[in-house]
């Protein structure tokens, strides 16, 4: 009779009694390799996913509505702008245009004016979108645009030989827009099929330019650009990029400390957007403006109101004299047209926009705007800086409107003031007159309103 010893049969290992089934044996060994490679092939899926999450992000729909909605703006393009075909598409770098974008567009297709009196071609992105969203293309993306300047990325220079240049209208000290960020979503992720590019290959302008020893910096250095600096790759659906500047670790170039805050070191600077461009202790020409600071089209508003080109101040005031508080505006091409307007009543044109005299006030209820169809709104009801139209007037820090009426006079409303060049009457033929200005006020047409300055 044969004796099973149970404590025995328990120790026997599972292998052994496979051992003595080569089938089962065989099974289970192919079972093992199968899910080996289907977990390798799960981590792989993962990796991936991981590193270029943006992959998938929208369907082919959206990508095919996107594209049927581009602008074709290439006739717009100087004629005397050289194409010539890119060998190598390694990088997509982005910009803010640093003014509205009627400029932008005129800027980018048609050419600039330099810092030593010559002028661009044109050609300087291959792409435009604007605050609403609405995407332009300048030309052709198979030719070099001129829009990276003087600029190393990983040891490589002159970005422009072997990227893409996609110009978001705005400033870098000024949030971009939902639509905006969605359109520029889009366009990457089309393009990224189109070069095989991954999300780090995604970069900004202030990210790659880099400037030779100046007044700030003794050493080639970046921070030659502000440029696209609060631009957000979460909210363009990207994922992360460099953790670090290659070229700075490598010690080709001296990190700019602010730059680096923002792009390497997210837990000390939150929002980018929250510098301003006002003059202060902490917050320089360089700071603001990048190279850029002394160029004719930069221009320093005092806060008394006097206005200087970024060349007065190098060659006349001096730098250290700027009072705090002044007003940096970037790319203001035609400085007469802000110079011609002195008095409280300012005209948005030729390139001026609502944030080229408000700033940040644009959107406040005491910021008037005053349409040229005759209509008036204040900042509270204004979707974006952008969005009005030429010739539209506005007023700071005012409030209003009151009414005159047969029983109600303007010293009733103003005080001893009524009169003061400060105080404003809107005719119902759409004149804003100062109060300095009308000679008799018996005569004020039915229907005039008043504005009064806040402070």
């Amino acid at each position: 009779m044969l004796v099973v010893d149970d404590e025995r049969l328990l120790k026997i290992s599972p292998m052994c009694i496979f051992a003595e089934h080569p089938d089962m044996s065989a099974l289970i060994r192919s079972l093992c390799i199968g899910l080996l490679a289907f977990i390798y092939l799960c981590l792989i899926v993962l990796w991936f996913s991981s590193t270029d999450s943006h992959a998938s992000a929208y369907s082919r729909k959206e990508r095919s509505a996107f594209q049927k909605s581009i602008v074709d703006y290439r006739k717009q393009l100087n004629p005397r702008f050289r194409k010539i075909k890119r060998k190598k598409t390694r990088y997509i770098v982005v910009h803010t245009s640093e003014c509205n974008k009627r400029s932008a567009l005129r800027t980018i297709s048609k050419g600039k004016r330099l810092r030593n009196g010559r002028r661009t071609y044109g050609g300087h992105a291959h792409y435009v979108i604007d605050r609403s969203g609405r995407t332009y293309r300048i030309f052709d993306k198979r030719y070099r645009a001129d829009h990276a300047g003087r600029s190393m990325w990983n040891g490589q220079t002159d970005l422009s030989d072997i990227s893409i240049g996609i110009e978001l209208v705005g400033y870098h000290y000024n949030p971009l827009t939902k639509n905006q960020y969605r359109s520029v979503g889009l366009l990457i992720d089309i393009l990224k099929d189109v070069y095989h590019l991954k999300d780090r290959d995604i970069l900004t302008h202030s990210q790659v330019a880099y400037g030779t020893p100046n007044r700030w910096n003794k050493h080639r250095h970046r921070g030659r650009k502000r440029c696209a600096k609060n631009f957000s790759r979460e909210k363009a659906g990207l994922g992360p990029s460099w953790s670090y500047d290659p070229d700075v670790k490598s010690g080709r170039l001296v990190a700019d400390a602010h730059l680096s805050a923002i792009f390497y070191d997210r837990k000390k600077v939150a929002d980018p957007t929250r510098f301003s461009h006002r003059i202060s202790k902490t917050n320089s020409a360089w700071a603001i403006a990048g190279e850029d600071y002394k160029s004719p089209t930069t221009i320093y508003r005092f806060p008394d109101g006097r206005l200087f080109s970024g060349e007065e101040i190098d060659r006349g005031i001096g730098w250290e004299r700027l009072p705090p508080n002044t007003t940096v505006l970037l790319n203001q091409e035609n400085i007469k047209s802000l110079y011609e307007q002195k008095g409280p009543v300012k005209t948005i044109f030729n390139g001026l926009s609502a944030w080229s005299f408000a700033g940040a006030d644009y959107k406040r209820a005491t910021t008037i705007y005053f349409l040229p169809n005759g209509q008036f709104k204040s900042g509270k009801a204004v979707a974006d800086w952008d969005e009005l139209p030429e010739k539209t007037r506005l007023i700071i820090g005012y409030r209003g409107p009151y009414r005159i009426t047969s029983k109600r006079y303007p010293r009733d409303i103003a005080g001893s003031r009524y009169n003061h060049p400060s105080v404003l009457y809107y005719y119902p033929s759409h004149q804003l007159m100062a109060g300095s200005t009308i000679r008799d006020f018996r005569k004020l047409p039915s229907g005039t309103l008043l504005f009064l300055p806040v402070h």
